[in-house]
């Protein structure tokens, strides 16, 4: 059983679970009585003790689900769970294709039951208590309902032919399942905006014409051309704001959560507003995805050279290699590069988040007001004001909020220094 791969799989589980006890621990090390200098008075002595209280519970128990996780991955692999759900799904006699989609949907299938509860306790009891979950548990079994749906739609289509090529094709499969994962992703972002997230959300046209005009003009002045804006009821779950941009072409649209229209103001709604224009004056859109399409073919050409490999399958204490098992164990083998290229990739998106708010400072009227928006966003979803470095490191994919606040009055600074014209 043990092999070069059995010792590459699990010293990357232990290596993964270890990095993050370790960043969580420093973490909430890193903790003070008060916060920072620069953004004292920005919570209330009671508030600020809550957001404290908040990072405590929060990190504590994603470390018990972290454990329990690895725990549960351990005992599975260790006791030969996979290879006895192997026989037993072939003791069927259904072909190849339905017999790994079986296998593959039986063991997610498995893993979210067994990680319901504390999918369940996070929302209900952690996220209740601090007052951010508004969800009912009709609305969070229906959520779960469609959401297994919809893997069962859109991804059994995908690993059926994953499956057909991989056995068909051998080491050239990869290609093809690349071009074919390339354009299934890019026909979900087309088709999202108007046929998958109105599943889970009601999107309704902004009504408030202040709001609207103001929204309207500012993108005028940046030469953005404004798609339909909506206002999606995301109060129905949580009391956390927010606004993003989802779609392309005609299903571009902008969305904006009820709960940032109720917290801000019109000018700070259009700072946040500005800060996503700013990621597409920057591409950051289309280079996340042209990133994200190279990581899928780095990871299928890899998994081209190892499925086969008859050491892997021994790792697992299989009787016989099975492609679709490889799936599966590919995705553990993936784990060290998935580190190194998350930590990659959570860089380059703090350096684009910091070139957005460049641009939503150097454009609207007034910067103040992103640093307020900022703010406010902060304290209503009690952010945590001393993130340890570490920890933003490995899990921050937008500056902490002292940085960007910094940087937002760097960009004031050098906003005064030039010519009232603003070029987009």
């Amino acid at each position: 059983m043990t092999n070069i791969f059995f010792w590459i799989i699990l010293i990357s589980l232990l290596a993964e679970y270890g990095l993050d006890v370790a960043a969580n621990i420093l973490n909430l090390r890193a903790l003070r009585l008060e916060p920072p200098p620069a953004l004292e008075g920005l919570y209330k002595s009671e508030q600020y003790r809550k957001s404290q209280e908040y990072t405590r519970v929060d990190t504590r128990f994603g470390l018990i689900s972290s454990t329990f996780h690895l725990i549960v991955v351990l005992a599975f692999w260790f006791a030969g769970g996979f290879n006895y759900l192997d026989r037993l799904i072939q003791s069927f006699g259904f072909s190849f294709i339905v017999s790994g989609l079986l296998y593959i949907g039986a063991l997610a299938l498995l893993y979210g039951l067994v990680m319901l509860p504390f999918n369940i306790y996070h929302t209900f009891v952690i996220e209740g208590r601090f007052g951010f979950n508004r969800a009912t548990p009709l609305t969070y079994i229906s959520d779960l309902l469609k959401g297994l749906f919809l893997s069962v739609i859109l991804g059994t289509p995908l690993i059926a032919g994953f499956l057909l090529l991989f056995n068909s094709l051998g080491n050239a499969a990869w290609l093809y399942c690349f071009i074919a994962v390339t354009l299934f992703t890019i026909a979900v972002q087309y088709v999202s905006p108007v046929l998958i997230m109105p599943l889970f959300n009601k999107f309704t046209p902004l009504k408030n014409e202040e709001l609207k005009g103001a929204i309207l003009s500012y993108a005028r002045s940046v030469g953005y051309r404004v798609g339909s804006i909506f206002v999606m009821n995301g109060s129905k779950r949580s009391s956390r704001a927010n606004a993003f941009f989802t779609g392309f072409g005609v299903t571009k649209r902008i969305a904006l959560f009820d709960t940032l229209i109720e917290q801000l103001t019109v000018p700070e709604v259009v700072a946040v507003l500005a800060h996503e224009i700013g990621h597409y004056k920057y591409k950051h859109v289309i280079i996340g995805m042209a990133l994200s399409i190279i990581q899928t073919g780095l990871i299928l050409y890899l998994l081209s050279i190892f499925i086969y490999s008859t050491g892997l399958y021994r790792a697992f204490g299989m009787d016989a290699p099975s492609l679709y098992a490889g799936l599966v164990f590919m995705s553990l083998l993936f784990t060290p590069v998935e580190m190194v290229l998350s930590v990659i990739l959570e860089i380059i998106s703090r350096r684009d988040e910091t070139q957005a708010d460049n641009f939503a400072a150097m454009t609207i009227k007034n910067p103040e007001d992103m640093a307020q928006a900022l703010k406010k966003l902060s304290v209503n979803n009690l952010t945590n004001l001393t993130p340890a470095p570490f920890f933003v490191f490995l899990n921050y994919s937008h500056p902490p909020l002292l940085e960007r606040i910094n940087n937002i009055g760097r960009s004031r600074a050098v906003r005064r220094e030039e010519t009232p014209a603003v070029r987009a």
